[in-house]
């Protein structure tokens, strides 16, 4: 494979689901040679999310899957990150041969192709068309016309981008016929018509896992995955058990460490919890949520010092951090440093000025600068 990488150093990449095509470790060694980080799940520090393709067969599962999908896309661009389909991955690392010239946007393709701008985007995120993203090609363009037709038909995205990647490069489909397959009784299937008749006239094109990859399964992905979704569920015994296993296969994974440690705190285990913060700090000592999260555990456990310098710490890793400053705010309101609080939450209306939190912090001001004035007349 050919192609220039376009690693920024300093990026932090964060990985949502298993990749379908390339080994994790594999692409964190790629990310590594480039001066930038590779991480499992997303954190603060996190400037780019890689959706992987295998979350799509996980979303085929439910109901609401694809809807999920559509939701951590959107709130991970509502939180400024740039999100990156596979390929697009692969080919910021020079791992893959970008395709050709293209001069199409992404306006130009919606209103030419009367495609819905969401699900070009979605599409473009799992990797249905030639490009990823802008500037999209005229063979896009011939898919995006055959992607709107199959939606007008009743198709949603998620099952187009379920179908794409089982019959070959994605840029053969332009010359191919596609139909939604309900008139077989399975409305998420979609096929192939080759004017073939002896099949006649249609081939099975959708359904089925997708692809291992060319490096094979992943095992330590699928337990990553199994472990976020029994964190999900509430099963916090089962997840920590399944993040420690996977930080027996992998023992500089700091998000392992930093979930094992919610899921320890979250059934009662503190001292396990705090070691695994520690533990995900010291792999990754800009892990700012990690030390917010002790700092919380150590509040709990009336350790207030402790709990004070891991917010000061947390603070000064990620200065546009609200909740930091809100919880060591009131933290030395409890201590009788009243002056300290007030320019906290201070700081903390610069921050977030409309949520719950903000009206509290607006009631902390007041009660400072009520108690002021009495204790000064």
């Amino acid at each position: 494979m050919t192609g220039g990488p376009v690693i920024l150093p300093g990026a932090v990449f964060g990985v949502v689901g298993a990749l379908a095509a390339f080994p994790l470790r594999l692409a964190a060694r790629e990310v590594e040679r480039r001066h930038a980080e590779l991480r499992r799940g997303v954190t603060r520090r996190t400037t780019h999310v890689v959706f992987g393709r295998a979350l799509l067969a996980k979303a085929g599962l439910t109901k609401t899957g694809d809807a999920e999908i559509e939701r951590r896309a959107k709130a991970e661009r509502a939180a400024g990150r740039e999100l990156i389909s596979e390929n697009g991955f692969l080919r910021l690392l020079g791992l893959m041969k970008a395709p050709e010239a293209s001069s199409l946007s992404r306006q130009s393709l919606v209103e030419q192709s009367r495609l819905a701008g969401d699900d070009l985007d979605m599409l473009s995120l799992f990797d249905a068309f030639e490009h990823d993203a802008e500037p999209y090609s005229f063979r896009d363009f011939i898919l995006a016309k055959k992607y709107a037709g199959l939606i007008a038909s009743g198709a949603s995205w998620g099952a187009i981008a379920r179908s794409v990647h089982r019959s070959g490069p994605v840029a053969s489909l332009t010359a191919k016929s596609l139909n939604l397959g309900s008139q077989h009784g399975r409305p998420d299937a979609i096929y192939l018509d080759e004017g073939r008749s002896e099949l006649d006239g249609q081939l099975l094109f959708d359904l089925g896992s997708p692809s291992s990859g060319m490096f094979g399964d992943d095992t330590l992905e699928e337990l990553f995955a199994e472990a976020e979704a029994a964190e999900e569920e509430g099963r916090h015994d089962d997840a920590a058990a399944l993040y420690q296993r996977c930080l027996s296969i992998d023992p500089k994974d700091a998000i392992a460490a930093f979930n094992r440690a919610n899921c320890l705190r979250g059934t009662g285990r503190v001292a396990e919890a705090a070691h695994d913060y520690a533990r995900a700090i010291k792999l990754d000592p800009g892990f700012v949520e990690a030390w917010f999260n002790l700092a919380g555990l150590m509040s709990d456990e009336g350790k207030l010092a402790s709990a004070r310098r891991h917010l000061q710490k947390a603070i000064a890793l990620d200065k546009a951090y609200a909740d930091p400053v809100f919880n060591l705010a009131r933290l030395e309101l409890d201590a009788g440093n009243l002056a300290e609080a007030r320019r906290l939450w201070t700081r903390y209306l610069e921050l977030d000025a409309e949520s719950e939190w903000a009206r509290l912090a607006q009631k902390g001001i007041q009660f400072v600068d009520l108690h002021m004035a009495r204790t000064a007349g």
